[in-house]
This record gives C-alpha cells, sequence and structure tokens, in this order.
C-alpha cells in the first residue's frame, strides 16, 4: 500500500511538472467575436410550411432532395435532437471557451478571422464531429451528449470516452490546427510520430488551459499509465528498430486511434491507443524547451531538425 501511495504521489508530481512548462501568453487585449447560430434549434422545429424559408437561409446545408426527406429527417431525429438540447441548452459555457481558443489562434496567426459557429445535428457522424472550412465552423452536438448516453451504446468505449461537451473546444481546436499544420513527405515512423506532435503542441498553444489528458483523449488511468512507462515505451521502439521503419502497419499499430496500442506484448490491453502520437508530442515538446524557436518556426521544421535538436530522453 506505501509503495503505490508513493507511486502515485511521484506520478501527480510528474504530471503537475508537465502541465508547469505550459507556455502561457497574455490575450486578454485581443478583441474576438464569437457568433453562434442554433441550426439544429430552426431545422428541427421547422414544417411543411417553414422549411423553405429554412432552405434558403442554408442553402449549403440542404444538397437536392425532395422536401419529404427532410421532414421524415426531422421526424426520426427529433428525439436525439431533444437530447442534444438538455445538455447544450444555451450554449454559454461553450462559447466562452470557443472564445478563449479563438484569442490564443488569433495571437498566433494574425490572419486567423472568427469562423461563424453552425450548430447541428448529424445522426451520430463521428467522423465529422467539427467541420472546419473558413468563415464557418460546423459542430454536431449531437456527438458530445456525454460518454454515458445511451444513443453511444453502439459505440467502442474507447470513443465514446470522448464523445463529452468538455471535448468539444479540443476538437474544434484540432479542426483550426489542421489548417495552419504543414504536412512533410516522408513516412518513416519517427516523421508520422513528430508530424502527429507537432498537432499536439499546436493544442498547448491554444488550449493552454485544458489538462494533457483530455487533449489527447486519455483517461486518468491511461494517462498515468503513459507517464510511468514513457522510458519503457521508448525502449521498445529503439530495440525494435521502429523509429525509421516505412512500415505502414506501424501508424495503425500506434497511430491510429484504437482501444489500445499493439507493441503484441503483454502490456497491450493496458496501454491506450495511438501511443506513437503521445511519445511524438514529447519529443515536440522537449524540442521547444531546449530551443528558441517560434511556433511558426516548429510548424515549418523538418523532423530531422526537431529529432536532433530535441534532446529527448526520458526519466526512467
Amino acid at each position: 500500500m506505501k509503495k503505490l501511495i508513493v507511486l502515485t504521489i511521484i506520478l501527480l508530481m510528474v504530471v503537475s511538472c508537465q502541465e508547469k512548462t505550459k507556455k502561457k501568453v497574455d490575450v486578454s487585449g485581443i478583441e474576438m467575436e464569437v457568433l453562434v447560430e442554433r441550426f439544429e434549434q430552426k431545422f428541427y422545429n421547422s414544417n411543411e410550411k417553414t422549411l423553405q424559408a429554412l432552405k434558403n437561409e442554408y442553402p449549403y446545408l440542404f444538397p437536392t432532395q425532395n422536401d419529404s426527406v427532410w421532414l421524415n429527417k426531422i421526424h426520426n431525429e427529433f428525439e436525439l435532437f431533444k437530447t442534444s438540447q438538455t445538455i447544450f441548452e444555451d450554449f454559454k459555457e461553450e462559447k466562452f471557451q470557443i472564445k478563449e481558443l479563438f484569442k490564443h489562434v488569433k495571437y498566433y496567426h494574425p490572419s486567423f478571422k472568427s469562423p461563424k459557429i453552425i450548430t447541428l445535428i448529424t445522426n451520430l457522424d463521428y467522423k465529422s464531429k467539427v467541420v472546419y472550412a473558413d468563415s464557418l465552423l460546423f459542430v454536431s452536438l449531437d456527438m458530445y451528449l456525454g460518454k454515458n448516453s445511451k444513443v453511444y451504446h453502439d459505440f467502442p468505449l474507447y470513443l465514446a470516452q470522448n464523445f463529452d461537451k468538455s471535448h468539444l473546444v479540443v476538437d474544434i481546436a484540432k479542426a483550426i490546427g489542421e489548417h495552419y499544420f504543414v504536412s512533410g513527405n516522408k513516412r518513416q515512423f519517427i516523421d508520422v510520430m513528430i508530424n502527429e506532435g507537432k498537432k499536439m503542441y499546436l493544442l498547448d498553444s491554444y488550449l493552454p488551459m485544458i489538462s494533457d489528458a483530455e487533449k489527447i483523449g486519455y483517461g486518468s488511468d491511461k494517462y498515468e499509465w503513459t507517464i510511468a512507462n514513457e522510458a519503457q515505451i521508448w525502449k521498445y521502439f529503439i530495440e525494435n528498430k521502429l523509429l525509421y521503419s516505412s512500415n505502414a502497419e506501424l501508424y495503425t499499430r500506434f497511430i491510429a486511434d484504437a482501444p489500445f496500442s499493439k507493441f503484441y506484448i503483454d502490456i497491450d490491453k493496458q496501454s491506450p491507443g495511438k501511443i506513437g502520437v503521445w511519445l511524438g508530442w514529447q519529443i515536440v515538446r522537449s524540442y521547444m524547451t531546449n530551443n528558441n524557436v517560434t511556433l511558426q518556426q516548429l510548424l515549418q521544421a523538418n523532423t530531422e531538425e526537431i529529432f536532433k535538436n530535441s534532446k529527448y530522453k526520458p526519466k526512467k
């Protein structure tokens, strides 16, 4: 029991130290307007008489279909809409978080302009939870109802655990970050890891008040496991000569969303998925700590420069 308590304290100290390394900037002087249009409220409360006016207002949300298709959609998804309204009745808390996010994006990317946010229901389309298209940002509220919502009973837990409104601002930040991310052409595993690490560092910059576990989408147990086993994970990658491998299977094993990472040893089911993303994140963080470079310079830097100058060495 004493050993368990000591280990827990050490883990909390490590996590605390990592949280303190986040670079916070002053965005209080940045003016930012956040416009939210609740399309789902208009759509699911419309009828045969009012539908045409709504189609005229949002033509980009109505591909050519007979009106009966849209009316059936209103009827068939109305319960899902009602459930979403119990969670997102006024959207005030989310609007505040998004405003802070937008201020940070503006700080790092001065040309950024606040997109119009349109909330909608996509009938549980988890692959399109947030779509960013410069002047418009679409948010599927039905994908943030809480991991225990009965509407997600067909989803695996590793996906459903992030179907919570606390994760909404993270998904928005990811979508915006993709707009500024510069992808390299190389496809060795270290390239993929560091590319993913860059994306995670964008989240560090945009969301300094959000926990690391929330940003990467790990539950507390999986996150603590990752912290405790960082050195062993790195050792496994080195000993198995994975860093400079171009084997596409490594993406599925260590980068893609999954219930666990696939080391093909007995620790697999204890591990979280996308462990390669997490490790690439730590390499990029080490690079930013040990080098005087801006966020834009990081985005332009190549893998060799980042890896060589990161001086990354996990603590044992």
